[in-house]
């Protein structure tokens, strides 16, 4: 049976109007960003302010300037001071968290963990950490004769402690909405080689033990040899176990502003570092951004003399703070 042609019926040019610009609603609604649902991507622009490397690496200098800084050493002693009153000036609150530490050698100097703390009526807080004293020894040094001399730690201390630093000074001047503590361990690096893991990092263990007051942190991050030339930052695996969410977030975050080249995907075994025992103790989730080699080995400088102001990269330090701003920032926006 033959069928009638039907003409098609055309739609008039203002509903055809409607219709497309509906169409085009739907279309951008429904579009997928594969970064979108990506924690640490942003949902918003924010304004975060510059981290300046400059500034940071002049924060190097002058930690180096004191020589070594072990505990119970002059050098020591006079980095506090100097860091204390250097936060003091920018009107930041700083307690100073003095304990006993019983060191593997069986001496038990006074060690001081520094805390720097911003809004503290805020319940919302973030910790963010690095250790401040150096190696007492330089026992993988390539000539013995000086293994028993301590080093200067430009990477090893004062890189993640400078990058402090320089965050507190922003946030003296642009202030987030969120609590802020910086939290500069002490006692880290005068564990025994070879020997049990709590002979390590101290001032971290004293601290989880001793909230310093205010309300908990919801999650932290260590910064720990964050500023040598060569540095690529992988997922260390302590910080994947308890902070998996945490490491994600930052990690994509830092690939979200331009610097996958150090913030590499690859996942390496868990490493004994102030981080271990903020998780195991205090039960805050915190994860470590160290510099490894893809074989989970620290840089050839690790626990050496060459661990000085040669080594130091300050785009490196620069891109790590740049990072860490950003997070806060975005925190406070709640853009993240």
């Amino acid at each position: 049976m033959d069928q009638k042609l039907r003409r098609p019926h055309r739609i008039p040019r203002g509903m055809f109007i409607v219709l497309a610009f509906l169409l085009l609603i739907g279309l951008v609604g429904c579009k997928s960003d594969p970064n979108s649902s990506a924690p640490g991507t942003p949902t918003v622009e924010v304004q975060v302010p510059a981290f300046n490397r400059d500034s940071a690496f002049y924060y190097v200098e002058q930690q180096v300037s004191f020589g070594p800084r072990y505990v119970g050493s002059e050098g020591h002693q006079a980095a506090l001071e100097w860091k204390v009153n250097k936060l003091e000036s920018w009107g930041v609150d700083v307690i100073r968290q003095e304990f006993e530490a019983n060191l593997y050698t069986g001496e038990k100097p006074t060690a001081t963990n520094i805390i720097a703390v911003f809004n503290p009526d805020q319940k919302r807080r973030i910790v963010l950490a690095a250790h401040w004293d150096t190696r007492h020894i330089a026992e993988k040094d390539p000539d013995p004769e000086k293994r028993d001399d301590p080093i200067l730690g430009a990477d090893d201390g004062a890189t993640g402690t400078a990058a402090l630093l320089e965050i507190a000074r922003v946030l003296s001047n642009y202030p987030v909405e969120i609590g802020v503590d910086l939290v500069f361990f002490d006692a880290e690096d005068h564990g025994q080689n070879g020997g049990a893991d709590d002979t390590w990092c101290l001032g971290s263990q004293h601290w989880a033990r001793n909230l310093h007051g205010l309300a908990k942190p919801q999650y932290g991050v260590l910064l720990d040899m964050i500023g040598s030339k060569g540095a690529v930052f992988r997922k260390e695996g302590a910080s994947l176990h308890y902070a998996r969410n945490i490491v994600d977030k930052v990690w994509n975050l830092a690939h979200s502003m331009g610097y996958s080249h150090l913030f590499s995907n690859e996942s390496l075994p868990p490493i004994t570092d102030d981080h271990l025992f903020v998780n195991q103790i205090a039960g805050i989730p915190m994860i470590d951004i160290i510099y490894q080699t893809s074989q989970g080995r620290f840089g050839a400088f690790h626990h050496t003399h060459d661990d000085n102001l040669s080594i130091i990269d300050k785009n490196t330090m620069g891109a790590v703070g740049q990072v860490m701003l950003a997070l806060l920032f975005h925190e406070s926006a709640g853009s993240i």
